[in-house]
């Protein structure tokens, strides 16, 4: 399967979902002005990823130095073993006992996904896949399925202003508000504990207090008791994030959970002496202002589009002369910000696949099966998307007619 263009033509969501339905074995190379990730793909799925601009502190070693699961004197000797033996550092840690091999797994797989979810906020580039077997350790690698990688990516890029909007900086630190009753055996149905976290995770700063304890904690998911245990006082947000293992995103989003539900207080970082930040801290604060700053211009250009949408829907466009007007409908606003939307429902179409190993016969399964609402078959216009199962497999998905 030759695969080779550029992001503006062909995105990365659609370049993954595509060699992850064919379950094709190959490297997909990925190249930007700042970066050449190479991501290796096994059946369809990622076994590993490799960035050329990775910096030292995101290489495997320094990882596990930071979660505290081997020191830096552990770490050299490891580094000087590689070199005389070219064997893999990985091997060599597990071999010298220092890691285990689930602890191994673990923090490759974080490697992995965070270098992949990058990709989800690059707007140019080029790709190209070259087909054919890859080498990967099933002992030590978890292949990530290209539909798992399609949903989550998506999640992030939505819900990451919103995190940055509580915990906006990787230097502020927390204090403890009240402890959550230990984790027991849930009695109580699934649904009612995820409706209870959503609607702990309101929007005013003293929403946690006026959720009920015994909800509160049954909002708790295993990464927000993580982080709390994590956030003792003194502690930044960088340092959760490297013990936790559980990535800069969820462990972010964790934070922001604990502090909704009123389990935490926020204490803003002090100024730095002479003015002095770290590198991580520039580099997180630029990506800030990056995000803010283009979902502020991306949410500016669809209400102006909505606006204009709405007036020329409810007016029409005059042509001619004042004897005889023709009312002309435009669609374009609405077809704008349908895109991203077709996007999202067609990686829920796939996840539906995978875990059903068929298609919907109407997109109402979707919501159905909990990937998607209600409101999402329609969104933004009035009428449904057109939806078809083909007989002979794959579907059609188009926005209305209207």
């Amino acid at each position: 399967m030759a695969l080779k263009g550029t992001l503006k033509d062909f995105g990365i969501a659609e370049i993954l979902q595509l060699i992850g339905q064919q379950a094709k074995s190959g490297v997909l190379h990925l190249e930007s002005r700042d970066d050449v990730i190479h991501i290796a793909m096994a059946d369809g799925s990622v076994v590993r990823a490799e960035s050329a601009g990775r910096k030292a502190r995101e290489k495997l070693g320094m990882l596990l130095v930071r979660a505290d699961l081997i020191d830096r004197a552990q770490l050299d000797h490891a580094l000087d073993l590689q070199k005389r033996t070219l064997r893999r550092l990985g091997d060599i840690l597990v071999e010298l006992g220092h890691v285990t091999v689930a602890q191994l797994r673990e923090m490759t797989a974080l490697q992995t996904t965070e270098t992949v979810y990058k990709l989800f906020q690059w707007k140019s580039g080029t790709y190209a896949f070259e087909p054919g077997d890859v080498e990967w350790d099933p002992e030590t690698v978890t292949p990530v399925r290209a539909e798992s990688v399609l949903m989550e990516g998506f999640r992030q890029v939505d819900e990451w202003p919103l995190v940055r909007k509580r915990i906006s900086s990787p230097e502020m630190t927390f204090e403890r508000l009240r402890v959550p009753e230990p984790e027991r055996a849930r009695t109580g149905s699934f649904d009612r504990d995820v409706d209870a976290a959503f609607d702990a995770l309101g929007e005013g700063p003293g929403r946690g207090d006026a959720v009920e304890s015994g909800q509160a904690d049954l909002a708790l998911g295993r990464g927000e008791r993580r982080a709390f245990e994590l956030a003792v006082p003194g502690r930044t947000v960088e340092r959760i994030v490297d013990l936790s293992r559980l990535g800069e995103f969820e462990t972010s989003k964790a934070l922001q959970n604990l502090v909704n539900l009123g389990y935490l207080r926020v204490v803003p970082p002090a100024r730095s002496r002479g003015g002095a930040v770290g590198a991580y801290a520039r580099d997180l604060r630029h990506r800030t202002r990056t995000w803010l700053v283009r979902g502020a211009t991306t949410g500016a250009i669809a209400v102006a589009l909505a606006g204009l949408a709405l007036w020329v829907d409810q007016r029409g466009v005059a042509a001619g002369d004042g004897g005889g007007v023709i009312a002309l409908r435009d669609n374009v606003a609405p077809r704008y910000l349908a895109r991203y939307q077709l996007a999202r429902l067609r990686g829920a179409l796939e996840v539906f696949r995978v875990e059903k190993g068929r298609y919907p016969e109407r997109l109402g399964e979707l919501v159905e099966a909990g990937l998607v609402s209600p409101r999402d078959l329609r969104r933004p216009w009035s009428q449904p998307y057109h939806y078809r199962r083909r007989t002979g497999g794959g579907f059609v998905l188009l926005p209305p007619v209207e």
